[in-house]
């Protein structure tokens, strides 16, 4: 197995495509410490993977570092973070308000900065490297125009995976990304399956013409997790049914004339 006696943490892992991933790595050997800041959830899943669970906050840096922690006490090292927990907020660019945009920049960015910051120290100081994978979205280079919050905080995660793969690639410290296309989460279906409307402008878009699994995302994170990805750092890997290459659509209400 892949993951075979290594260590990861995976925040956002009560649900949707964390616990996709918390089961996937512990299926490949790893031991998995998932936190979440639906408690009594995340515990429930944990219990059923063999995993160690912790209620926890992502834009809480103590939280974070606290969840960081459970993983060095309990099992000793630290080889694989997960930053996967995430918020999504729909608003127009002329409505969107200061603490709805504070809200998923401190979720979404803030808590991918504390969990690769936190991972990263316990990775240098154990001398034996290791890999970060952030959870990032086709919305980080798309730009849509009713999700700027969201948008803003995963284009920063690109760049934030990227410095931390420079700053950390002395240390064999690996830093990647995944940027899921509309996948088939709770959080997908109240706004994708909300109208035959809204389900048939996604799949207008998607060339493989579906939505994606939560297991296909948590297939691409564990590889970057992996010793099969020993030479790829500083990466965003999109598993988006091939949307990146269509441009986005916009509404025509009238053809204009053309002389």
């Amino acid at each position: 197995m892949k993951h075979e006696g290594k260590v990861a943490v995976v925040t956002g892992a009560a649900q949707g495509i964390g616990l996709a991933c918390a089961r996937r790595l512990a299926e490949e050997g790893a031991l998995v410490v998932m936190g979440d800041i639906q408690g009594e959830k995340v515990a429930g899943e944990a219990t059923a993977l063999g995993a160690v669970a912790m209620t926890m906050d992502v834009s809480r840096r103590d939280d974070v570092d606290a969840l960081i922690g459970c993983a060095v006490d309990t099992h000793g090292r630290l080889d694989i973070m997960v930053n996967n927990a995430g918020v999504g907020f729909s608003a127009g660019v002329l409505e969107v308000g200061e603490e709805d945009f504070d809200r998923i920049l401190g979720v979404n960015l803030k808590g991918a900065l504390f969990g690769s910051q936190g991972a990263a120290r316990v990775m240098v100081e154990q001398a034996s490297g290791g890999a970060i994978v952030n959870m990032t979205s086709v919305q980080a280079e798309l730009a849509i125009p009713n999700s700027v919050a969201y948008g803003v905080s995963k284009a920063g995660i690109n760049q934030l995976t990227r410095i931390f793969s420079v700053a950390l690639a002395s240390h064999n410290v690996r830093c990647n990304a995944v940027g899921p296309g509309t996948i088939l989460t709770d959080m997908a279906r109240g706004a994708v399956l909300s109208s035959d409307e809204a389900y048939r402008m996604i799949l207008s878009r998607t060339p493989l013409g579906r939505l994606g699994g939560a297991d296909e995302v948590a297939s691409v994170v564990s590889f970057l997790a992996s010793d099969d990805a020993s030479y790829v750092t500083g990466q965003v890997i999109y598993p988006d049914g091939g949307r990146m290459p269509v441009n986005y659509t916009v509404p025509v209400d009238a053809l204009p004339a053309i002389d």
